[in-house]
């Protein structure tokens, strides 16, 4: 009888056992290469459990019983499925894809010698077409300010870099060089800035302190603030929903988050406002026609039918969904087509030049354009980023549903609904006190001097609420800096230049900004003088110190000429003393990116 009694509790142990599961761990590399692969996606089929490989390619998954499968994935590589047959420890050796012979892939070593890919470079493409392509930065160099006294530029409120890069740490690799747009870094975050007065749409702010990664130069803070308005004062909206409906938009992270992420949107929107949707695949074609915001459930249940396949058919899309759009055109409205898309237009008219024109000639019109991007393996930020900037828009980068509510719902209006157009800076130094000058970040959107004035050259846009900031490195004069360069003495403008009228008037700088109303055609001026008295960064407002973390954090994830002393330990310190309120803890997640970042780093070497 006891021994029956054992059996049955034996029997119950093992059933209670089974059914809890135990953890099956292992390491992904490459079959041929042997590198352990970081960040490789392993998931539990049958229980749809997700992990990510760690900085040394290991994994630890759950698992019910020994029958499941594991399927392994990773961009460039082959997936690979893989029964536990009541395994606890399980290797496996990744099978990649056939590539062009111009790839690159980024290799580091760590301290144990083992190879570890942590990311793939510009221009990497395998034979099955998906890819990434970033636009190529040169960056910004220091200028003289008697060779070039005036620095010009379109203010920019693009954020789509943070969160392409925060996606590359987050999946245990460093992201391409060139994926990292400082500016657009810095822009991410709201910074707590007075709203213009006496009816202005935009007010300016600016500061003056060392620089935290050369104590012997200088920083300078330039911030936009566009008005704030509430819901009730923003103009009836004429939107046209434009989703990529393709075979690359297949799994996590592209459709299915595209559809949550507008029926988000659509809980914003009232009664006043009109949707329609078209797709493109194969072709475009028209999902829902234009529909006033209150039938939220009709343009929800449109969405909820999409399903992605096929080729990508850009160009047709753009230009259906334009047409819809005009259709339906409302006068001093908010016209804008919205592209929900990884940016890969691989049929029709698809190069970057055709998808501009198009789009500026619409733009002119007054219809802008947002576009949000999603997917990574194949996401085309390049084309992507040329879109938006010529469409009087902006761009975005949704990683996850989080980004999605950013954008989307916390800062709806400043996303969608334009209060200052053509936005331009243009900030002249005084030689007096600026021995050299540069622009941190900006690279693809620097103007000409004389551009500034002309009403007919494109700037930015700023939507309600949004800021814009640019922080410029000065090295000031009788400072000698390696990070200035030098030429031979000039014969003929030797005598020009000893006659520049150098004016010790304590003014550092003044700053000018043009800008139109939304409707409008003629700019206005705005300027203010910078005093040549920096303040101490730890006397600086808690926005300054923050963004120049951010800044800081950029330079070393890009490994700038232009570095110099930065340190990681460093900007996150001061990030920690000046994150302030962070109600939506967004300063917070960029102090744990930072760390990520650094152990990341270090564990390569």
């Amino acid at each position: 009888m006891r021994a029956i009694l054992f059996f049955m509790s034996l029997l119950v142990s093992l059933g209670g056992y089974a059914q809890q599961g135990y953890e099956v761990s292992g390491t992904v590399t490459g079959k041929n290469s042997k590198i352990v692969l970081v960040g490789v996606q392993v998931t539990n089929q049958e229980t749809k459990e997700s992990k990510l490989t760690d900085k040394n390619g290991q994994y630890q998954i759950r698992i019910v019983d020994g029958k499941n499968t594991l399927v392994f994935s990773y961009v460039g590589y082959l997936n690979q499925r893989v029964v536990v047959n009541n395994r606890s420890h399980i290797d496996v050796a990744l099978v990649q894809q056939n590539i062009r012979l111009d790839e690159e892939i980024v290799m580091k070593y760590n301290s144990s010698r083992k190879n570890v890919l942590v990311g793939r470079a510009y221009g990497t493409k395998p034979m099955s077409g998906q890819f990434e392509s970033y636009q190529k930065i040169k960056e910004n160099k220091f200028i003289d300010p008697i060779q070039e006294p005036l620095s010009t530029f379109s203010a920019d409120v693009n954020a789509a870099s943070y969160s392409n890069v925060r996606r590359f740490i987050n999946s245990g690799n460093l992201p391409d060089k060139d994926a990292v747009r400082i500016e657009e870094m810095i822009n991410y975050f709201q910074y707590q800035i007075a709203a213009p007065k006496s009816g202005e749409p935009v007010n300016i702010v600016t500061e003056l302190t060392k620089a935290p990664w050369n104590t012997n130069h200088e920083l300078m803070r330039v911030t936009l603030k566009a008005r704030d308005l509430p819901s009730g004062q923003l103009k009836a909206s004429n939107l046209v929903f434009l989703i990529d409906v393709s075979g690359s938009m297949m799994g996590p992270g592209r459709l299915p988050l595209v559809k949550s992420s507008l029926k988000m949107l659509i809980d914003q929107l009232r009664d006043v406002d009109r949707v329609a949707i078209v797709t493109y695949a194969g072709a475009a074609s028209v999902k829902l026609e234009s529909t006033s915001g209150k039938d939220k459930m009709k343009i929800k249940s449109a969405i909820d039918e999409l399903e992605a396949g096929g080729s990508t058919a850009g160009a047709a899309g753009i230009k259906r969904a334009y047409e819809i759009a005009n259709r339906h055109f409302i006068k001093d409205g908010n016209n804008r087509v919205i592209l929900a898309s990884d940016g890969d237009f691989n049929v029709g008219e698809s190069s970057d030049e055709s998808m501009e024109e198009l789009i500026r000639k619409e733009s002119k019109s007054g219809m802008s354009l947002t576009v949000l991007g999603y997917g990574m393996g194949n996401l085309k930020d390049s084309k992507m980023e040329v879109l938006a900037n010529k469409g009087h828009g902006n761009y975005a980068y949704i990683d996850n549903i989080s980004e999605a509510r950013k954008a989307l719902v916390t800062e709806f209006g400043g996303t969608l609904f334009t209060v200052a157009k053509d936005v331009k800076i243009q900030v002249e130094f005084n030689p007096s006190y600026v021995q050299a000058y540069r622009l941190v970040g900006y690279e693809n959107r620097l103007l000409e001097a004389e551009d500034f004035n002309n009403d007919k050259e494109m700037g930015g846009d700023m939507g309600v609420g949004h800021t814009v900031t640019a922080l410029y490195e000065i090295v000031p004069v009788g400072i000698a800096s390696d990070m200035v360069g030098t030429v031979d003495a000039l014969k003929y403008q030797q005598q020009r230049k000893n006659q520049v009228n150098m004016k010790k008037n304590g003014e550092l700088a003044t700053v000018k900004f043009r800008y139109k109303e939304p409707q409008g055609q003629k700019s206005r001026l705005q300027q203010q003088v910078v005093a040549a008295k920096p303040i101490a960064l730890n006397n600086v407002s808690e926005d300054l110190r923050f963004a120049s973390s951010v800044a800081e954090l950029g330079l070393l994830l890009r490994n700038s000429d232009f570095k110099q002393k930065s340190d990681f330990d460093q900007l996150i310190a001061r990030a920690k003393a000046s994150k302030g309120a962070d109600e939506e803890g967004y300063r917070a997640e960029f102090i744990r990116l930072a760390e990520n970042a650094r152990d990341l780093i270090k564990a390569m070497y």
